[in-house]
C-alpha cells in the first residue's frame, strides 16, 4: 500500500536542466540542503524525500526572472511540476504543509519563476479539520432562500456610517427582501463605529423585521481581529441574535481561521482581503485554486471568488476557474459557497447564470445596489429580478422588458451582458 502522501502542483522556470531544478526544490522542501551531508542515508531519503511524481516542459511566456535568479537567461524552460511529499513529513496540519509546499522554494535563486497551483490531499486532512459547519444548505435555512441565488450587499459608504446612519441603511435593505448584508472588510472594531455598537444597532432592525416577517437577514459583522479577540467578537454577534461573523482569513491565517471554526456557532463569512499579494503574479505565489482548498478546511463556510467583470485584476476565466474550484467537492467537506462580488450589477445576471449554471451562489453588490438611481431597494429589485430570469432560461431583452428596476439599472451601469 502506498503511503499517504501530498501531491503539490507548480510552473517553474529556470536555466538549470528541468530535472535538476526538480530536484533542487524536492531537495530544498524535504530531507535534502545545499550539499548531501552524513545523516541524509539512504533510507531516510527514500521514506521521507519529495519525488518528482511528473515533469512536463511548457512554452516560456517572456516574463522576467525574479530578482536574484541566476543561471544563463538563454537557457531559461518552463515546466509544470508535480511533487509527492510523504504526509509523515508534517501530518495532517496546514501550517506545516505549507512550511513544506510553500515554504523556502520562493527564495531558490535557481528557480526564475515558481508558483503553488493546485493540491491534492488525502483524507487525513478531513479527519483533522473540521471544514465548514453550515456552507450551502445551512445558509439558505437561515436566511429562509431555499432556492435561487441569495443575493446580498456591502455596506456603503465601507467606513464612516454613525449607527444610527447603518441602522437606517439596514432597515431599508431589509425591507427590500435583501437576503445577505456585509461589513466592509475595512470596517473592524474601529474607535468610531466600534463592533458592540454596529451589532447593538443592527440586530434590533433586523430582530423587528424578522418577528413581522418570519424572515432574517443575514448580517455578516467583521469580527477581524487578534486571535484572541476573535472568541469574544463572536460570542458578542451571537449573544445579540447575530447569525453570521466574517473574518479575512489572510488576517488572521489559517490557524486563526481554524480557531474560530471550533468555536464558531453561526456560518463564518471568509473574505479573501490581500489574497492578490500571494496570488496576483504568474512569476511567484500561491494561486486561488490551491489556497482555497486550505480557507475551506480551516472552516470557511462562503469564500469570495470575485465575479465577472469585476474592477480587479481577474479576467473573466480566471473568476469562473475560482467558482469552479469553490464548488468541487472537498475531501466529503461540507460545501462552501462562492461569494460573487467587484462590480457586480444585475446586467451580469444572465452571463454569470449561463457560465456557472447553479444558483448556489451569495452574489453581493455594493455599488450595483446601493448606487442604484431609484435607491437601494430598487437595486435588489434589479438584482432579484436578473437571476430568477437567468435561472427561467429567459433570454436578456425579456428580462429587460420586464423588470423597470433593472432598465433603470443599465441607464446608470451600462448595457446588460449577454
Amino acid at each position: 500500500m502506498t503511503a499517504a502522501s501530498v501531491i503539490a502542483t507548480y510552473i517553474i522556470e529556470t536555466s538549470l536542466p528541468l530535472a535538476r531544478a526538480a530536484e533542487v526544490l524536492a531537495g530544498e522542501q524535504s530531507t535534502g540542503t545545499f550539499v548531501r551531508v552524513e545523516r541524509e542515508s539512504d533510507d531516510v531519503r527514500a521514506r521521507f524525500a519529495a519525488q518528482v511524481e511528473s515533469l512536463e516542459e511548457l512554452p516560456l511566456t517572456g516574463a522576467s526572472a525574479l530578482p536574484g535568479t541566476v543561471g544563463d537567461p538563454a537557457a531559461r524552460r518552463r515546466a509544470r511540476l508535480r511533487l509527492r511529499f510523504p504526509l509523515d513529513n508534517f501530518g495532517p496540519s496546514l501550517p506545516n504543509l505549507l512550511a513544506a509546499v510553500a515554504g523556502n522554494l520562493f527564495e531558490l535563486k535557481e528557480l526564475a519563476a515558481i508558483r503553488l497551483v493546485d493540491l491534492e490531499l488525502p483524507p487525513a486532512f478531513a479527519v483533522r479539520y473540521a471544514g465548514p459547519q453550515f456552507g450551502v444548505a445551512g445558509t439558505r435555512a437561515l436566511v429562509g432562500r431555499p432556492s435561487g441565488a441569495m443575493i446580498g450587499t456591502i455596506i456603503k459608504p465601507s467606513i464612516g456610517l454613525a449607527a444610527e446612519d447603518l441602522a437606517e441603511v439596514v432597515g431599508e435593505l431589509a425591507e427590500a427582501g435583501i437576503d445577505f448584508i456585509k461589513d466592509d472588510e475595512l470596517q473592524g472594531n474601529n474607535p468610531y463605529t466600534p463592533l458592540e455598537a454596529r451589532v447593538k444597532a443592527v440586530m434590533p432592525v433586523l430582530e423587528r423585521y424578522a418577528d413581522r416577517t418570519g424572515r432574517k437577514p443575514m448580517y455578516a459583522f467583521n469580527i477581524t481581529d487578534d486571535i484572541g479577540r476573535l472568541e469574544a467578537n463572536h460570542d458578542l454577534v451571537v449573544s445579540h441574535g447575530g447569525t453570521c461573523v466574517m473574518a479575512c482569513i489572510n488576517m488572521v491565517g489559517l490557524a486563526g481561521l481554524e480557531f474560530l471554526r471550533t468555536h464558531a456557532e453561526v456560518p463564518i463569512h471568509g473574505h479573501r482581503a490581500m489574497l492578490g499579494a500571494i496570488a496576483r503574479s504568474d512569476q511567484i505565489g500561491i494561486s486561488f485554486r490551491a489556497w482555497q482548498q486550505l480557507a475551506r478546511l480551516s472552516g470557511a463556510d462562503h469564500l469570495h471568488t470575485n465575479g465577472i467583470s469585476n474592477k480587479f485584476y481577474e479576467t473573466d476565466a480566471e473568476v469562473l476557474d475560482s467558482i469552479a474550484a469553490v464548488r468541487t467537492p472537498l475531501l466529503g467537506l461540507t460545501s462552501t459557497v462562492p461569494v460573487l462580488s467587484s462590480g457586480q450589477w444585475a446586467g451580469l445576471a444572465h452571463a454569470t447564470y449561463a457560465a456557472v449554471g447553479t444558483t448556489d451562489l451569495l452574489v453581493l453588490s455594493g455599488g450595483g445596489i446601493h448606487g442604484h438611481p431609484d435607491g437601494a431597494a430598487a437595486g435588489v429589485a434589479s438584482m432579484r429580478d436578473a437571476w430568477a430570469s437567468a435561472e427561467r432560461g429567459e433570454p436578456v431583452d425579456a428580462a429587460y422588458a420586464s423588470s423597470p428596476a433593472l432598465r433603470r439599472a443599465a441607464e446608470r451601469f451600462g448595457p446588460v451582458r449577454v
